[in-house]
């Protein structure tokens, strides 16, 4: 199996909807998909993910299903924090700058990253473990089941393709526990792009288990195809 994680395309937040060139976006990667196909497609609740998933639908005569713990909105509410305690204003706590994750007692707190003084002031520790078990009743449901320490067991082969539109927040925490990573070094290691398309393949291994491994993270060559701007989350030319 091939599992497709793609972040929406270029957005506004609010009304909660697509740019013209989220749309041009969507319509590109439409293209880039039906290349080999898809079987199957999903999307989060939000707006910019469903319009973002509707012109490859459209294009592959597929439904897309509704996921709700795919949902932008959890991932926010879990992972963010106010900035100043009373402040009232709140930012992404999985966004800071990459060596603040990676060498401050975060790392030092290992498995238990959610335990640091930075994170206590989220709820990190609750929403990642609602994300990691709704992966795992996910990725059931598309043929592999997950047991600890052994990767997921395979219990329906399939060469099925299969596309998650979703969002940068939760993309990052979902790889990060779909590739077992620890988070804090998911995050300030990589990032995804607006409509940017990441691959994993289940590969079916005859002893009957498997573990998800990355082909491609973030590729974003059909906005070069269709001469759109190389403009990494608009912010940095590529």
């Amino acid at each position: 199996m091939l599992l497709y994680i793609i972040r929406h395309a270029d957005p506004i937040y609010n009304p909660d909807t697509l740019t013209e060139l989220g749309h041009k976006q969507a319509a590109a990667l439409a293209e880039r998909l039906a290349v080999n196909g898809l079987d199957k497609v999903y999307s989060s609740p939000n707006g910019r993910a469903q319009m973002t998933a509707k012109p490859t639908c459209e294009l592959l005569g597929l439904e897309y299903g509704v996921e709700d713990w795919m949902s932008e909105n959890f991932a926010w509410r879990d992972f963010s924090r106010e900035t100043e305690e009373g402040s009232g204003k709140w930012a992404w706590t999985i966004f800071r700058q990459s060596t603040d994750l990676k060498y401050d007692d975060t790392i030092k707190a290992g498995d238990k990253w959610y335990d640091s003084d930075y994170f206590k002031r989220a709820d990190a520790k609750n929403g990642y473990k609602r994300i990691a078990d709704c992966s795992d009743e996910f990725i059931e449901r598309l043929g592999y089941k997950r047991e600890e320490n052994k990767g997921y067991k395979i219990i329906r082969a399939n060469n099925d393709r299969v596309a998650a539109f979703c969002h940068g927040g939760f993309g990052s925490t979902w790889l990060s526990h779909l590739l077992e990573i620890s988070p804090p070094l998911f995050w300030s290691s990589f990032d995804i792009s607006h409509s940017g398309v990441t691959i994993l393949q289940f590969a079916n291994y005859e002893n009957g288990y498997t573990s998800p491994r990355c082909l491609c993270l973030c590729d974003t060559s059909h906005i070069y195809k269709s001469g759109l701007p190389m403009k990494y989350n608009n912010f940095i030319d590529i």
